[in-house]
């Protein structure tokens, strides 16, 4: 299944801090914590905690937050199913990142090992 333009834009334009209270959510309600969650965040996209509240205070766009982010080089290892959509299929690289966040609050969430979520050889 591949994504359309449609789909592209509009997680583009998506505002992270809307979506962010959802990941909390998601994750602190399947027994997980805060801390591991911005853990993850951090991995994916180097952003610490003051980086990713100010993100949050600034209201940025998904398409603002991954240009400012610097991706794990181990993202490649992220693979699966998400949203409907097999990460490896996905070709537009912002909805891929977008994906791999998903993903890997997904794993976290359903109770998967961290050092499995942060892909630790």
């Amino acid at each position: 299944m591949s994504t359309t333009p449609e789909h592209d834009k509009r997680i583009a334009e998506m505002k992270f801090f809307s979506v962010y209270p959802h990941y909390v959510n998601k994750v602190t309600k399947n027994g997980r914590t805060i801390e591991e969650l911005h853990t993850v965040i951090e991995w994916l996209t180097g952003f610490n905690e003051a980086k990713l509240q100010k993100l949050i205070t600034e209201q940025v766009t998904f398409e603002t937050f991954f240009k400012r982010a610097t991706l794990n080089p181990n993202t490649s290892l992220i693979k699966g199913v998400i949203c409907g959509y097999r990460i490896e299929d996905i070709q537009t690289p912002l909805t891929k990142q977008v994906r791999y966040l998903d993903k890997l609050i997904e794993e976290l969430a359903r109770g998967r090992k961290m050092e499995k979520i942060l892909r630790v050889k």
